[in-house]
């Protein structure tokens, strides 16, 4: 498995806006399953997960592993998958959409760790519009790396991306103001 793989064509982007689909990568970045432990986490019939998965192996974001008794066992390619795509109605909404479930879960992560939050929805709005705004702002950067051979560990791509929001710190003030009055921490009361 490659730590990261950088997804550069819509057909790409766009057959990860399904729902399915998107639940199942999730669920791989667990563990390998088989087609009957995906159809039993997510609700949905053998057969609808082994067409989800054939299409996800052939777009090159699942791979089969091995078998575990008479079931084949899938896993991702990659622990991570950095999306830059040009922009396109039908990608810009599944990017909408996954901004929004990824705010949701940072704002779920702060309280579960005892940082107190005031508005949580307009929290989880808030943060929506800074990753949006860093992504955006990243772009170049991304594309720079999509078009190299660099094979990046998740470590390296951490370190970049800290780097791209530290460039872009100064724009981004106003915001954390606003982050800072929804959030309390422990020495920091806002």
């Amino acid at each position: 498995m490659r730590e990261v793989i950088i997804i550069t064509q819509p057909e790409k982007v766009r057959l990860l806006s399904d729902e399915t689909r998107f639940k199942i990568l999730q669920l791989l970045r667990q563990r390998p399953m088989t087609i009957w432990e995906l159809s039993m986490a997510i609700g949905k019939d053998r057969t609808t997960i082994y067409r989800h998965i054939k299409a996800l192996e052939k777009a090159g974001f699942v791979e089969e592993l091995g078998s575990e008794g008479n079931e084949r066992l899938y896993g991702r390619t990659a622990r991570l998958f950095l999306i830059k795509a040009e922009p396109h109605e039908s990608i810009e909404n599944f990017r909408q959409e996954y901004l929004s479930i990824e705010a949701k879960k940072l704002v779920d992560t702060l309280e579960k760790v005892g940082i107190k939050v005031r508005n949580r929805e307009k929290l989880i709005e808030l943060v929506k519009d800074i990753l949006d705004r860093i992504e955006m702002n990243s772009q170049p950067v991304i594309g720079k790396l999509s078009e190299s051979d660099l094979e990046l560990t998740e470590i390296e791509l951490f370190h970049i991306l800290n780097m791209l929001v530290f460039l872009q710190s100064c724009e981004l003030c106003e915001m954390a103001e606003k982050v800072k009055e929804l959030i309390e921490i422990e020495g920091n009361r806002g």
